[in-house]
């Protein structure tokens, strides 16, 4: 697997508020587990559309990943201009913090946002150049990522697209390798 699409819930979908949030820190351990084992299998770029959440979290552990992983690489395709102009001011630092470190950034569109379309585009696109999708996302809890994970799904009934989901489930065991380790 060269491309890995990363997306899931945005902060607000999991009730975090504070960049400081304690969940965060499990959130990234997960994606982080789940990044080193695509790396041992050959992964090389990390591709994202800097969605506040998830997407923004995976690029901050792949940029973390780097000083192990020199390869490793980050893209940030946005499915439209100026998806941050909204935000609070807080939020558009991570984003553009994110994007400067970045190793490649584009927008789809290259127009302001439009309509939903262009994020149906945004994940077409995705699940079309990705070998592979990495979704904090779980089926009992609805939420955003569902869109990207029904393209996703799409994408298996032609080839093989391996989905890996991070679920609450995942994010539990986490939480308690995390405790045992402490003790």
């Amino acid at each position: 697997m060269k491309v890995l699409a990363v997306t899931g819930y945005k902060p607000f979908e999991l009730g975090i508020f504070k960049q400081d949030d304690k969940a965060l820190f499990y959130i990234k351990k997960a994606l982080e587990n789940r990044m080193i084992a695509l790396l041992e299998e050959g992964l090389e770029w990390v591709l994202i559309s800097g969605q506040l959440g998830t997407e923004l979290w995976a690029a901050e552990v792949a940029f973390s990943l780097q000083e192990e992983y020199p390869d490793l690489k980050v893209a940030v395709i946005t499915p439209f201009l100026e998806q941050e102009k909204k935000w609070n001011e807080k939020n558009q630092e991570q984003y553009e913090a994110v994007l400067a470190a970045s190793d490649f950034t584009e927008s789809l569109t290259h127009r302001p946002y439009e309509s939903p379309v262009q994020f149906k585009q945004k994940n077409r696109f995705f699940i079309e150049k990705a070998d592979g999708l990495l979704i904090l996302y779980d089926e009992e809890i609805e939420g955003s990522p569902v869109y990207m994970l029904n393209e996703a799904k799409k994408a298996q009934e032609k080839r093989d697209f391996p989905i890996y989901t991070i679920t609450m489930d995942d994010l539990r065991v986490t939480v308690e390798e995390c405790s045992f380790y402490e003790e």
